[in-house]
C-alpha cells in the first residue's frame, strides 16, 4: 500500500497529478448542460459535478470551473435567461457529448458541431437533449463563489422533468442500469451504470449482523 503525501504529490508530473485528483472521487453522474443566451444562441457542455441538493423544493447544483481562466458560455447564458437543462449521457451519445468540452467559438453551437439532436419543451426555454433518457429543466436559485478554487457552485430550481414513465418504479425510483448510462472517471474515461444489489433504509434497528472484516 502507497502512502501518498502531499509533498510527494507536488513532485509529480502535472499530468499524472492532474488525471489521479480527477479521478480519485470515484465515477460520477455524466451529464450535458443545455442553454441558450437572450439572443438565441444554444450552448451545450458536458458537466460530472452535478449533485442533488435537496428533494423539497427540487434543486440540483453544478460547480463550474474559473471564469478567469476561459469564456464559460452555460454561465453566461443562464446569467441572461435563468434557465438550463440537465441532460443524462448514454453510451451511444457519450463519444459525441466528450467533444462539447472542446473550446468552440461563442457563434457555433455544439449541438451542430457534436451532431446532438436539440429538442424544445412547450413550457421551457432552454434546449434539452433529444435523445437522453432523462431531461431535467432548472432555473437558476443562487450561486456562491468558492475562493480557494476560483469555482462557482451554481444551483437550480426544477422545474420540469422529462422521463418516460417505464423507468419509474411504483416508488419513485429510477431504473438507471435500464438506460444504459454512462458515469465519467477522471476527465475522458466512461463507465457502465450496472445495478448490483438494493439495501432497506438504513436505521439503527435494522442493522444486520456483518461478518467479520
Amino acid at each position: 500500500m502507497s502512502i501518498l503525501t502531499k509533498t510527494e504529490l507536488k513532485n509529480w508530473d502535472n499530468k499524472k497529478r492532474l488525471n489521479l485528483i480527477n479521478s480519485i472521487g470515484g465515477v460520477k453522474p455524466a451529464n450535458l448542460i443545455g442553454t441558450i443566451s437572450k439572443s438565441g444562441n444554444s450552448n451545450l457542455a458536458i458537466f460530472f459535478s452535478i449533485l442533488h441538493v435537496q428533494s423539497h423544493p427540487a434543486q440540483l447544483a453544478f460547480l463550474l470551473r474559473p471564469t478567469d481562466e476561459h469564456r464559460r458560455d452555460s454561465w453566461e447564458n443562464i446569467k441572461e435567461t435563468d434557465v438550463f437543462t440537465v441532460n443524462a449521457i448514454t453510451t451511444n451519445l457519450a463519444e459525441r457529448a466528450h467533444y462539447t468540452s472542446a473550446k468552440f467559438p461563442k457563434e457555433l453551437t455544439e449541438f451542430d458541431l457534436c451532431k446532438i439532436k436539440s429538442y424544445y419543451s412547450p413550457n421551457f426555454l432552454a434546449p434539452y437533449v433529444a435523445e437522453s433518457p432523462i431531461k431535467i429543466g432548472c432555473r437558476y436559485e443562487e450561486h456562491h463563489y468558492l475562493k480557494s478554487s476560483r469555482t462557482t457552485l451554481i444551483v437550480g430550481n426544477i422545474e420540469e422533468i422529462i422521463i418516460e414513465e417505464y423507468f419509474i418504479d411504483p416508488r419513485g425510483y429510477i431504473a438507471f442500469d435500464k438506460m444504459n448510462l454512462v458515469g465519467i472517471g477522471g476527465l475522458n474515461s466512461y463507465y457502465n451504470l450496472e445495478k448490483f444489489s438494493e439495501f432497506p433504509f438504513a436505521r439503527p434497528e435494522n442493522l444486520p449482523i456483518f461478518t467479520d472484516y
